[in-house]
């Protein structure tokens, strides 16, 4: 776990809004996921500055506990010409503590770092806490995820 200042960032792609109650959210995020790939949507998007792809966690009601947004996609340049059917956000970024989901993707390597930073004492802000797939994402039985989560 390491402490971080992201700077602010633009992201294009496509989103759900969902909970954690009753399960929800792991139908909801692993459909968007699927909806993702299946249709090519980092394709589609125009200006991305990077290949990674962002799952973002905003707009929550409240807390983890709560509805909230995801959002999947990439990292643009600007905001100019957003194609039908992706949206585009800007989020402000701040102060963020790092973790780093490890392990095999499938197995449920992400959720279970999620579970971990659930139970932690931090003092989150519950604006856009966010994950990263990069080229350390690329085998799905051997990933490190980094997770972003944003703190006072």
């Amino acid at each position: 776990m390491s402490h971080q200042q992201i700077a602010p960032f633009k992201i294009m792609g496509i989103s759900v809004r969902t909970t954690n109650e009753n399960g929800q959210a792991m139908k909801d995020i692993p459909a968007l996921w699927n909806r993702f790939m299946s249709e090519g949507i980092a394709d589609k998007i125009p200006n991305k500055i990077e290949k990674s792809i962002y799952c973002i966690y905003t707009d929550y009601e409240k807390d983890h506990t709560k509805p909230y947004s995801t959002i999947i996609g990439c990292r643009v340049a600007h905001l100019d010409n957003i194609p039908a059917d992706i949206i585009g956000e800007t989020f402000s970024g701040g102060n963020y503590v790092q973790f780093t989901a490890k392990g095999n993707l499938l197995q449920g390597a992400v959720y279970n770092e999620w579970t971990k930073i659930w139970n932690a004492d931090l003092a989150r802000t519950y604006t856009a806490d966010f994950e990263v797939y990069n080229e350390k994402a690329q085998n799905p039985e051997d990933v490190a995820v980094d997770i972003f989560i944003a703190i006072y």
